[in-house]
């Protein structure tokens, strides 16, 4: 772990030897400016590797047991992904090259290991879905040590364990961490970009922050606002800045626009596309739905709990401490608070104002919710100590009584709440599990295609990975659903035929249904409800054969605040649930596989 900015100056820190070449190198260093702040002698913290071990332990965790909680990672990113690596996956209209929204050498770049290992080992497909998500758990951990280490050197090590617990243990990094999401691979960009920002790296923050916004997600750049202002207004670095931004747009941009082009058959600026449907377009992503103000913030609580709402409390809390508490003035050396938490704040602010929100949207600030949640717990032991202490040696020495409770409570809450996820949502995994379970145990009759049908369910589809072989095809059948339903691309230069019967503004196409007839198995939610279009597929015996059952939460008969939660006792009596089913027809002979 490398020392903080503190240490490094403070005189009286066992880890620095103050004489010699090197400490003298020290003094003379613009970022080495001599402090009275707060000493961090005698503290314990996880060392970077330590770090690591805890952080991919509950990565690892997420990856396994963590469902797919929005069907746009099905859809838009395993299923195109699946057809690179197999030749068939469903397309969504984001991938015809009429729009081209979408950009092919993100999925590539993610893909790479699962091509070499699905060459070398051509294992089952769910084992290269599962291996994928843990190079993903890998992935995540490598850049949250990162920026563990960035805030210890930036904001004091008290400040970094804290952030790091707090990445740990929050429901929000578990449902982020391991999602084949652009907003995910944001995220680590972002733990990158502000941990080489925190490192005063800047080039290498640039270069991170240019791969964000042109790889994955454009509106990422967002992020890196905060640090272009660093480099243009306060350090006076046009050239440098300008000079990275080139460079950044010559190594990742260009062979970008090439790979992209090639595989849709045309010119193809991806990021520019997207940023000219969602900014200019006259409809845009609000077909999609809007939701009201407070969605982030009842989100946000879910996700983070109280850390949430103490991260929102931040900037007043910095501001409390420095009115009430009499401390030196910041290192020079150190950014000022009013720009190195600038990032979360400016994120917020842009997003909350449109009217279409989703969860994902706020994944690349995850662990700046974090490190402000640190900050807060941080400003109030200061704050607590001033007030009712006064005397002592450090308000580290005092506090503990505040810390430990909260960090408890936290990390509780947390895990609790990712105990209610898998227990109340992760059906439709062990659901399709059980297809490829069938299929490898010989349960199944021998077909040239089975078609596994799916209702109002389709947008809990996990992916064709979930699917024993290409023999399997995923058919919707007509639900209430009235909105554009993907479709399987051209099975010859998929990525570069325009395919028909697709459009920009999320119309239903009645194209894309089959008929229950043709179905060999079905998959539906069972609550006891029906309608029309939606008829309770479990109650026709006549017509099917239940094969599996697994619980599912029914949140509208279930409180809000019983299924947030699982809480012991108290979820086993009041939360309320319906049965995933696995259905097959009768006119096929299948035996259900052996449990």
């Amino acid at each position: 772990m490398p020392h903080t900015i503190r240490q490094r100056n403070n005189p009286n820190s066992p880890n620095i030897r103050k004489t010699g070449p090197k400490w003298k190198h020290l003094q003379n260093r613009s970022e080495a400016v001599n402090t009275n702040n707060a000493i961090e002698y005698g503290l314990s913290f996880p060392t970077g590797y330590t770090a690591f071990k805890a952080l991919l332990s509950a990565r690892i965790v997420s990856a396994i047991w963590c469902h797919i909680t929005d069907c746009d990672e099905t859809f838009n990113y395993w299923e195109p992904g699946h057809y690179l690596l197999f030749g068939k996956g469903l397309q969504t209209w984001e991938y015809s090259p009429k729009y081209s929204l979408r950009s092919y050498t993100y999925l590539l770049t993610q893909l790479v290991p699962a091509f070499i290992y699905n060459a070398l080992l051509q294992p089952d497909k769910l084992l290269l879905f599962y291996f994928q998500r843990c190079l993903l758990a890998v992935a995540c951990s490598a850049c949250e040590v990162y920026f563990y280490k960035s805030v210890c050197r930036e904001f004091g090590i008290h400040v970094g364990r804290i952030t790091l617990i707090f990445l740990l243990f929050s429901a929000g990094m578990f449902i982020s961490s391991t999602a084949f999401l652009p907003s995910s691979f944001s995220m680590y960009m972002t733990m990158l970009s502000i941990g080489a920002w925190y490192h005063r790296k800047y080039e290498l923050a640039v270069f991170i922050t240019a791969i964000s916004s042109f790889l994955s997600w454009p509106f990422a750049g967002l992020i890196g606002v905060p640090i272009a202002i660093d480099m243009l207004f306060i350090r006076k670095e046009v050239a440098k800045f300008t000079k990275w931004c080139l460079i950044s747009c010559s190594i990742i941009l260009l062979p970008m626009v090439r790979i992209d082009s090639l595989y849709y058959g045309r010119l193809v600026v991806a990021p520019i596309n997207i940023l000219m449907y969602n900014v200019f377009s006259k409809h845009g992503p609000d077909l999609y739905g809007v939701e009201p103000w407070y969605f982030y913030l009842f989100n946000g609580f879910l996700n983070f709990n109280f850390i949430f709402l103490s991260a929102l409390l931040t900037p007043a809390a910095l501001m409390a401490v420095n009115k009430l508490v009499s401390v030196n003035a910041r290192n020079p050396a150190c950014l000022p608070y009013s720009l190195s938490i600038l990032p979360l704040y400016l994120w917020l602010a842009v997003y909350n104002l449109q009217p279409h929100k989703e969860e994902r949207f706020l994944f690349p600030v995850y662990p700046l919710i974090c490190l402000c949640g640190a900050l807060t717990l941080d400003s109030i032991q200061k704050i607590y100590f001033k007030i009712f202490v006064r005397t002592g040696q450090h308000y580290l020495h005092h506090t503990s009584q505040i810390v430990f409770p909260t960090v408890f409570i936290t990390s509780l809450l947390g895990v609790t709440r990712i105990l209610a996820l898998y227990k109340g949502y992760h059906a439709p995994m062990d659901t399709y599990m059980e297809l490829s379970k069938m299929s490898a145990e010989g349960n199944l009759p021998t077909l040239n295609y089975f078609n596994i049908c799916v209702g109002k369910e389709w947008y809990r589809f996990p992916s064709s990975f979930f699917l024993p072989n290409d023999r399997w095809t995923l058919q919707f059948l007509k639900s209430e659903f009235r909105g554009q339903l993907p479709k399987y691309y051209a099975p010859i230069d998929g990525t570069s035929v325009i395919p028909d019967n697709m459009n920009n503004e999320n119309k239903e196409e009645v194209s894309r249904y089959g008929n229950v007839t043709s179905c060999h198995f079905l998959v539906d939610l069972d609550v006891g409800e029906s309608s029309e279009l939606e008829p309770n597929y479990s109650a026709q015996v006549d017509k099917w054969v239940l094969v599996k059952v697994i619980p599912f939460l029914n949140t509208a008969k279930t409180s809000k605040w019983v299924r947030s939660f699982y809480i012991p006792y108290i979820w086993e009596k009041n939360a309320v649930f319906g049965s995933y089913n696995l259905l097959q027809a009768r006119k096929m002979r299948v035996q259900p596989s052996i449990p």
